[in-house]
């Protein structure tokens, strides 16, 4: 008969909930399943029986009994890579091309997600994304090595602990030579068949508000690089607040319309720095051709 299993917790694992460890731990075993050896006291940790939300200490062992994984496979590890800018004992800092889904969906089989759980397989705590970014967005990303880290990194964002600028390119000449900050609610769910698009909508008719400081880098024929500081961080917020601007964004069929669509040029969106409060991280877009963002520009965004 098979006998139980002891675990210890690693220092990467410290402060997480007895679920989630499990989980993390046991790939596959359905969840059903492990709130039920939970609660029946099945599952110990140092010899004593605990409720799922429980926070782990570093070097408890945890006692688990025989589980059968699910039906369900794990996610498949992606063979491709992925460029790390930083690393230390709490973080990452990811490069995140343009086109790469941050996390799976269905059939999804490529994502930063998969890619880090092939870098890192094996290790009892495999990093968590500590935000998002849009599919066709580049730049730079946040994730955490240790369960503190993820919990830091997720404590600033809700705080607006981090400071967070992007580069875009957008239609049209920005008439603002100096920097300014735009002001709007936004709502989600703004027309009958796609419920992800975001929609403006006036003060005191609903919405969350969106505050945002654009600076105008430098213009060239019709469009515009700009720089956006996000003091806020909502869904689609620089591509809604811009295009209502009547600026959107080179490449973005969902809010340029028609134009965008046959432009065919992919979104000149990138998330250029993000700051802690202990350093700063900054990376260059690969943008090409006419699109390339001077190395004077570069400098005044890092600088905004």
């Amino acid at each position: 008969m098979p006998k139980p299993t002891l675990i210890e917790v690693t220092p990467a694992e410290d402060g997480q909930k007895l679920l989630t460890f499990l989980e993390r731990r046991l790939p596959g075993v359905p969840y059903a399943a492990l709130m039920r050896v939970i609660r029946t006291g099945q599952v110990r940790v140092d010899g004593g029986r605990k409720k799922p939300f429980f926070r782990l200490a570093a070097g408890s062992l945890v006692r688990v009994p025989p589980l059968e994984p699910g039906e369900a496979p794990a996610p498949r590890a992606h063979p491709a890579g992925l460029a790390i800018v930083h690393r230390d004992r709490d973080i990452l800092v990811v490069a995140k091309p343009a086109g790469l889904c941050v996390q799976g969906g269905t059939g999804q089989t490529d994502s930063v997600d998969h890619r880090l759980r092939a870098l890192f397989a094996g290790e009892p705590f495999v990093p968590a994304l500590a935000h998002r970014l849009d599919r066709d967005t580049s730049g730079l990303l946040l994730v955490g090595r240790t369960h503190a880290g993820v919990r830091r990194l997720a404590g600033l964002f809700k705080s607006g602990g981090i400071g967070k600028t992007y580069l875009c390119w957008v239609r049209g000449v920005w008439p603002h030579e100096r920097p300014v900050r735009i002001k709007d609610y936004l709502e989600k769910g703004g027309e009958a068949g796609d419920p992800e698009r975001v929609r403006v909508r006036r003060r005191g008719q609903g919405g969350r508000l969106a505050l945002a400081e654009v600076l105008r880098l430098l213009v060239r024929g019709q469009v515009s690089l700009l720089a956006v500081k996000l003091l806020t961080g909502r869904t689609h917020q620089i591509r809604v607040q811009l295009a209502s601007r009547g600026h959107p964004l080179v490449g973005d069929a969902k809010y340029g319309g028609p134009a965008e669509r046959k432009a065919k040029v992919s979104l000149r969106l990138h998330a250029f720095r993000l700051a802690l409060p202990e350093r700063a991280f900054v990376l260059a877009p690969d943008w090409e051709g006419e699109w390339a963002a001077p190395v004077e520009a570069l400098a005044r965004a890092e600088a905004f």
